[in-house]
């Protein structure tokens, strides 16, 4: 059975894990059960392209998780590789970097949930780094996603680079947070 840290690590993994059909859409109900003495979390419902119905099952760890964005505690995840983690980073932060640089700066805070995903992210990267060593190891990628980006460009897994990607996406969600005041919150540099 699957093991996820966090609601939000389980949501992760099921919209990476598409329907037969290639749809990854479908209507989650969600329930807890009590496994012997696991709690796990069942997700099912509809694909929302062919109908047919998909389930997934996670045992939830007892570590009380994180708040969300954040996928986990400190150990990586179980479920989800680096280079899956990478996938959706990358991809989260160049739309959300283009949607920044196309809105005006007094809507910037709308894009802050997408950007603390992007942080989330990349931070997760960071759990895979062996103590002491420089880089993730490729026995870390399992997925045939995270496969293939280790193997497109290892150097994208290396310490430096990876803190680097956390360091500029806090960065850039900091920069969201200092100039933009959702509506109805109070400017606190007033």
């Amino acid at each position: 059975m699957l093991t996820a840290r966090s609601s939000a690590e389980a949501h992760l993994y099921m919209d990476l894990h598409r329907c037969e059909c290639g749809s990854g859409e479908f209507d989650r109900q969600h329930r807890l059960e009590l496994h012997g003495d696991d709690l796990v979390a069942v997700y099912e419902g509809a694909c929302g392209q062919c109908g047919r119905t998909r389930r997934f099952e996670f045992r939830m760890i007892e570590e009380i998780p994180p708040p969300p964005p954040a996928f986990g505690g400190a150990e990586p995840s179980q479920i989800i590789d680096p280079g899956e983690f990478e996938a959706v980073a990358g991809r989260l932060a160049e739309s959300t970097g283009i949607q920044l640089l196309n809105t005006p700066e007094s809507e910037h805070h709308r894009l802050r949930g997408a950007m603390a995903y992007v942080v989330a992210a990349y931070e997760e990267m960071l759990k895979f780094l062996p103590p002491g060593q420089d880089a993730i190891p490729a026995r870390a990628f399992v997925s045939e996603v995270g496969k293939a980006r280790y193997r497109r460009d290892p150097g994208n897994f290396d310490r430096d680079i990876l803190e680097m990607n956390v360091r500029d996406a806090r960065a850039v969600l900091a920069n969201i947070d200092k100039h933009n005041t959702p509506p109805g919150s109070t400017d606190p540099r007033e």
